[in-house]
């Protein structure tokens, strides 16, 4: 589990700019520290190496750094432009986030500036003859990273463009967020089991803006807690929409003196991250699902794909929150609810179920899943699973049109319901 500022560094370090001026800032004083090492090269070397040669080796790649970077660019708008259209808007986020592609343009635009600055210094004679011997070597250096970062941009390049890759951005990315869950049910708290759980005499804080909650920083919620003597019971987990009306928790104690520290753990913004927000990944994949069965698409495929993932990623999770039974409550004056699988279930099988009604495909996929999801965990998932399975069930039935179908649905819910 992140602090809050642990986490608000890891968004900023995720921005192309941050990395991309990263490998600039780097570029720039590589080319300059030649003239600092310049003094310790032996007077005889630039004639054995043929330094010479770096002139024309920085004008060949300050000319075609800038075409690459050029063509780069907009290979990834283009690719943007077909996740948005043909997958969905919130997967876009993590395309953003791609280290690969960040360390390609900070790479391309790094050496760009290398051979700009390098150039310009060659012509003011601010190196002098040793310290072209250090340009010319890291230059040899530069081109070897720029030959490995192209192989890797070029297999990248050739995964772009189908729809697998951000699905499977997304289910990493949401499986990531259950494993935290999975180590820590109640974030390191104790279990809140409800609303009834609170005790009566709790005084809420609620939200100063509306937004959702994108990360609840527990250890430093703790801290308030400890150092004011306060039981805190948050209500408002990662993915929640909170207004000024709405409590992010309850606490029981002197809350006035403490209440703005008691706000500072709760990250709000105006949208949802899936770091800390397994219910937003769901939600996301069952998007994917629900624009692949829009009739200007039409690709049941890729909605049983999706089913695929969503049972991988709830069974994986509470396989390792099996391990994880007794896992050790850090904070004691905490109580934080867990993740509610009637939610998790609506949130990524309803939205296929409803959008999939009329696909016999889908409907018999689904119910194997909830079939697969109730033996694989039948404490977990039986219940909510017989339920999801009865409400596709009643969906198909309404929009399939041969008898014949409805039957091969029914006998596959059976399995489901057990």
């Amino acid at each position: 589990m992140l602090s809050k500022w642990q986490w608000i560094f890891r968004q900023f370090t995720r921005k192309l700019w941050v990395r991309a001026t990263l490998f600039a800032v780097l570029a720039v004083v590589s080319a300059l520290a030649a003239t600092v090492i310049a003094p310790f090269v032996p007077p005889e070397m630039p004639t054995t190496i043929g330094a010479d040669a770096v002139d024309d080796i920085l004008n060949i790649l300050a000319s075609s750094m800038l075409a690459v970077t050029t063509f780069s660019l907009s290979v990834m708008v283009s690719h943007y432009s077909m996740v948005t259209n043909n997958v969905t808007p919130r997967a876009t986020r993590l395309l953003f986030e791609d280290a690969t592609a960040q360390n390609a343009l900070g790479t391309f635009i790094g050496t760009f500036l290398f051979s700009l600055v390098g150039i310009i210094a060659l012509s003011t004679d601010v190196y002098g003859d040793r310290g072209r011997v250090i340009l010319f070597a890291v230059t040899l250096l530069v081109i070897f990273l720029i030959v490995i970062t192209m192989l890797r941009w070029i297999d990248h390049l050739s995964r772009l463009g189908r729809i697998e890759e951000p699905t499977e951005r997304v289910e990493n990315v949401t499986a990531a967020a259950f494993r935290t869950f999975a180590d820590y049910p109640s974030l390191g708290g104790r279990m809140l089991t409800g609303r009834d759980a609170i005790p009566a005499a709790a005084v809420p804080v609620h939200a100063r803006r509306i937004g959702y909650v994108r990360h609840v920083d527990t250890k430093g919620l703790s801290d308030v807690a400890e150092t004011h003597g306060l039981d805190v019971y948050v209500v408002a987990l990662p993915g929640s929409f909170v207004h000024p009306k709405a409590p992010l928790a309850f606490v029981i104690g002197d809350v006035e003196e403490a209440a703005a520290d008691l706000r500072v753990p709760f990250d709000v913004s105006d949208v949802r991250t899936y770091d800390s927000d397994p219910r937003f990944g769901l939600s996301v994949l069952a998007e994917i699902a629900s624009r692949a069965l829009s009739p200007g698409i039409n690709d049941p495929g890729t909605a049983i794909d999706i089913i695929g993932r969503a049972v991988r990623v709830l069974a994986g999770w509470q396989q390792e929150a099996a391990s994880q039974a007794d896992a050790e409550i850090l904070y004691p004056r905490l109580w934080l609810p867990a993740l509610e699988m009637e939610e998790l279930f609506d949130h990524v099988f309803s939205p296929i179920a409803r959008d999939g009604a009329g696909h016999i495909e889908v409907q018999i996929q689904l119910q194997k899943a909830f079939a697969s999801l109730a033996e694989i965990d039948p404490a977990a998932f039986a219940a909510v699973a017989r339920e999801q399975s009865r409400l596709a069930l009643a969906r198909s039935d309404r929009a399939l049109d041969l008898e014949e179908e409805k039957a091969r649905v029914r006998e596959a819910a059976l399995a489901a319901r057990g």
